[in-house]
């Protein structure tokens, strides 16, 4: 677009009363181009001339028009808005798919609605139902644990439902189409590596679980192997508290004193295990020539720890890559079944757990 084309809009913003609200025709017009086109700029920018595109760019940035999206809503009954409800922002790997998921969507001239449950199944239903009175074009939730409302409200509201960090079983099925990994394996993949490294009674240190039953989830992995392996008796302590490195520090001196003879701990997150390895170190526990340690999550400190943290690390990307790509995918008009991605953890092997336990 030509200095000329635009060297009036200046003295016509300026015209303009500041309580009047400008228009798709208005940019349309001072941009020389249909309000169909500007539309289309707005919902498909990629469908647009890359002249046309630049001219109605343009126009917007010296008009400083934002569009009424909700405008658009009332007439297509959706909006280009995706709600996004989290378990909690304190956790990096729910951060890192939101993360990507946000990426994905903006690409596709999509923005999200952010909210946070605090692990309150009340918290989430009301959310949900708050969301989806703003027409969402579709809607990402954690899990697959609701209450029967919230359940409902996902089954009949019409627009793509993920539901994200956790696989559906018999008897707790997916709404619609889910992205995830099998907590149950986490768990039995924590205790296995222990085990593997000579490990001969291990213990399993968990916050939340009444608020987050994918901690409950991995427990129950970790009890499986443990009866699996035949060699002791599950020993499972956890606390209502949020995961916390001092909750981490509590729990591992619980476990001590009624297991002295623990050698291994498992946890349910890298924070919790963090605590262990502060603890250890005050009571001149060797890591891992005493005890290993294992954690999950993958945190920004688990490599720079000491000793650095052997953990499992989620795919936190992949989930929202997966996420996104579905949901786009629909939203442009492909005709797709409910799917399960069933994806894969990787276990990080680190010094807490690395080295001989015991003699031969």
């Amino acid at each position: 677009m030509s200095a000329s084309d635009v060297k009036d809009l200046a003295p016509r913003k300026r015209a303009r009363r500041a309580t009047q609200r400008l228009t798709m025709a208005d940019v349309a017009k001072a941009a020389g181009v249909s309000a169909s086109t500007v539309s289309l700029y707005f919902r498909r920018p990629e469908a647009v001339s890359p002249h046309l595109a630049e001219r109605v760019k343009t126009v917007i940035d010296e008009m400083g028009y934002v569009p009424n999206l909700m405008a658009g809503s009332l007439a297509a009954a959706k909006s280009r808005t995706v709600a996004v409800i989290l378990p909690s922002i304190v956790n990096s790997f729910y951060a890192e798919t939101y993360n990507t998921l946000q990426r994905l969507f903006s690409a596709s001239n999509y923005q999200t609605l952010l909210g946070v449950s605090e692990f309150s199944p009340d918290s989430e239903e009301k959310l949900i139902r708050a969301f989806l009175a703003w027409s969402p074009a579709a809607m990402v939730v954690t899990g697959l644990q609701h209450t029967p409302q919230a359940k409902a409200m996902l089954a009949s509201s019409g627009i793509p439902i993920i539901e994200m960090w956790d696989m559906p079983t018999p008897e707790n099925e997916a709404v619609d189409t889910s992205v995830g990994f099998s907590h149950f394996e986490v768990g039995r993949q924590q205790a296995s590596h222990l085990y593997d490294q000579g490990c001969r009674k291990i213990a399993y240190i968990g916050a939340a679980v009444h608020l987050d039953m994918r901690v409950r989830s991995r427990a129950d992995g970790y009890e499986d192997e443990v009866e699996r392996r035949g060699l002791h008796q599950p020993v499972a302590l956890t606390a209502p508290d949020a995961a916390s490195t001092p909750v981490g520090c509590w729990l591992f001196d619980e476990v001590l004193t009624a297991h002295p003879d623990i050698d291994g701990i498992v946890c349910s997150n890298d924070t919790l295990a963090l605590g262990v390895l502060f603890e250890a170190k005050r009571r001149n526990i060797r890591v891992p020539e005493d005890l290993t340690v294992i954690g999950f999550g993958d945190l920004t400190f688990s490599n720079s720890c000491l000793p650095p943290l052997t953990t499992v690390r989620p795919p936190q990307q992949e989930i929202g890559r997966l996420a996104a790509t579905h949901i786009l995918a629909r939203l442009a008009g492909a005709s797709l079944q409910p799917s399960h991605y069933n994806l894969d953890c990787q276990v990080i092997v680190r010094d807490s757990t690395q080295g001989p336990r015991h003699p031969a």
